[in-house]
């Protein structure tokens, strides 16, 4: 292709990808570097025959006249990121001199908002993805080895998950698993308890989360290997039946290296989109027993008092986060791009 082709032919997405990816990066990483103006305090003395008072009012007209000089706020620096509502590094040195073990620092250091939503994000993340490659996975073997009158009716079942949107899905699963719910009442039969709550509970809450993370996205997974599937060189199968491999041998020594490129693939939408899992939090009204980074920002964009310099510092350590995540599947999809050139 010709250098000029090529160029009018990348022009659209690179328009694109400098109006909605760079750019918005370059937004908050700067607005996460300022921090609002304080408000200009005035004190006014008011005597009276009898005795001085000292009251202390805002300057209205000298607040906005700062804020219209210096519209991003004043500059703080790495201040944001170092507070208790981030990496909280003055709390951190002082727990980790008081703790007497690791184990109890880890422990304390689970009271701090920033590291309890990160250790929900990671567990979410690393427990969530495998879990739905192989369910995705184990739907696609199962589906092509139907009947062709029985896949259409199969494929459209397993794809309703994907029908449904996130958050009316996980108002769903959120109402099954309440007390007066299927799921909730058969927990309460099989554990014998006839008090026990889901909802008050955090590590079965963080347990539903995670299957309805698992349930809401294995439909993805299934797409993409169903079709990887359709690919396969029926050759090599027919000469696995010859020599006798098993139906697990032909999966693990044909099926699975034919669909890694696709399993790279799903692995890393997967890791990005459950790193910044809110949805399911916020369908579960689970905001007391688990809380991610994604619902730190909504957090600090809503209310009266809207945090946008907290809410820009989470959002930049959430996309190093992702990339820190990916690095080590892009690296291995590059080394092995270069060793098949």
């Amino acid at each position: 292709m010709k250098h000029r082709t090529f160029f009018w032919f990348f022009l659209p997405t690179g328009l694109a990808m400098l109006l909605f990816i760079a750019a918005p990066l370059v937004s908050i990483v700067t607005q996460s570097v300022f921090a609002p103006h304080e408000p200009v305090l005035v004190t006014v003395e008011n005597c009276t025959p009898f005795s001085c008072t000292e009251e202390t009012t805002i300057d209205r007209a000298a607040t906005r006249v700062l804020r219209d000089e210096e519209p991003l706020g004043r500059f703080v620096g790495i201040d944001i990121y170092l507070d208790r509502n981030h990496l909280a590094v003055a709390e951190v040195a002082e727990v980790w001199r008081a703790a007497d073990s690791i184990g109890d620092f880890v422990s304390e250091l689970g009271d701090l908002p920033f590291y309890r939503a990160m250790a929900f994000t990671l567990t979410y993340t690393f427990t969530v993805t495998p879990l739905l490659i192989l369910l995705g996975l184990a739907i696609a073997l199962a589906v092509n080895a139907l009947a062709k009158w029985l896949k259409g009716l199969v494929i459209f079942f397993s794809l309703l998950p994907m029908i449904v949107t996130p958050l009316v899905g996980s108002l769903i699963l959120f109402w099954m698993v309440d007390n007066r719910g299927i799921l909730g009442n058969f927990l309460s039969w099989v554990l014998n308890d006839p008090d026990l709550s889901v909802k008050a509970s955090t590590p079965l809450m963080w347990i539903s989360l995670i299957v309805y993370g698992i349930w809401s996205s294995a439909p993805f997974a299934f797409v993409v290997f169903y079709a990887g599937l359709q690919t396969m060189p029926e050759d090599q199968i027919e000469a696995a039946k010859i020599d006798g491999a098993s139906r697990w041998q032909q999966v693990r020594y044909i099926v699975v290296p034919h669909l890694m490129p696709l399993v790279t693939f799903v692995a890393l939408i997967q890791l990005m989109d459950n790193f910044r899992v809110l949805e399911p939090i916020v369908g579960f009204q689970a905001q007391a027993h688990a809380q991610s980074l994604s619902y730190f920002i909504l957090s600090d964009l809503g209310g009266e008092t809207q945090q946008l310099s907290s809410a820009a510092a989470t959002s930049v350590m959430t996309v190093i986060c992702v990339a820190i995540l990916l690095s080590p599947v892009l690296v291995r999809t590059w080394r092995d791009f270069k060793g098949k050139i």
